[in-house]
């Protein structure tokens, strides 16, 4: 670790006493993520202590309770705004940049990036832009060092079986708009989504999408904080992960 790393470590256990971060600092032991699952293989950093559970139910963690009813409550608006800002504003969709590629049958439309709120959406997208803030980055459920984004998947177009860097966030999604042919697998388990419903996975799983539709499908997904997770541990995996990305130069 570098003299940054653990002095932050350090203030976070005077604050929260000694063992308050022993989950992340076994993480970071050669093998200390403990053993994984084989669909796991793929992710870099395996917090221990997660409960390994590649699908979970939405409405089972009461952290999360509120962000989830709060997409599903207005998801007309969000789909009618969403509807027209890929008609009149398709400018604003950007080819997605995932860290394995990037795919130009991928579209993005960013809500939330680089820690903050993209504020050029509130005009686009005002609905989501909204309940985004007030239920998922004012309370502090967002992951900073991830992303909210609409990602729409052009007709014809899959995202390749992958896993993602780590299992302390998770992944939420809100059905937007869904047309028939349309799927997500997980961990080899392979669901649809079911439109203004949300669906909640842990991305360190093996996972892949298809749209064999005839239409694009569109999402609406933020990365929120796993909620087996404590605050003392959020704050020194941010800490961790924004280091390691200024010393990469990202």
């Amino acid at each position: 670790m570098t003299p940054e790393i653990e002095d932050a470590f350090a203030a976070i256990r005077r604050d929260h006493g000694a063992d308050s971060i022993g989950r992340v600092e076994r993480m970071l032991e050669p093998g200390g993520g403990g053993p994984r699952h084989p669909l796991q293989k793929g992710a870099k950093w395996i917090l221990p202590g997660l409960s390994p559970t590649p699908w979970h139910d939405s409405y089972a963690h009461p952290e999360l309770v509120p962000v989830v009813e709060a997409l599903e409550s207005a998801h007309s608006a969000i789909k009618e705004e969403l509807e027209s800002a890929w008609t009149v504003q398709r400018e604003a969709f950007s080819d997605y940049e995932h860290y394995l590629a990037r795919q130009e049958n991928w579209k993005a439309l960013y809500l939330y990036r680089g820690g903050r709120l993209v504020e050029e959406a509130a005009d686009t997208v005002p609905t989501a832009h909204k309940v985004l803030k007030e239920f998922a980055v004012d309370t502090e459920k967002i992951c900073p060092l991830l992303e909210s984004h609409f990602s729409t998947l052009l007709p014809g177009a899959s995202i390749a079986p992958h896993c993602d860097l780590w299992n302390f966030s998770i992944n939420l999604h809100l059905a937007v708009d869904i047309p028939d042919g349309c799927t997500l697998t997980v961990a080899g388990e392979t669901r649809s989504w079911q439109e203004g419903c949300c669906l909640l996975f842990d991305y360190s799983f093996e996972h892949a999408a298809r749209n064999d539709g005839n239409r694009p499908r569109t999402c609406l997904l933020i990365d929120l904080w796993h909620p087996e997770t404590t605050p003392p541990e959020r704050q020194a995996l941010t800490v961790l992960i924004e280091e390691i990305r200024r010393l990469m130069g990202d």
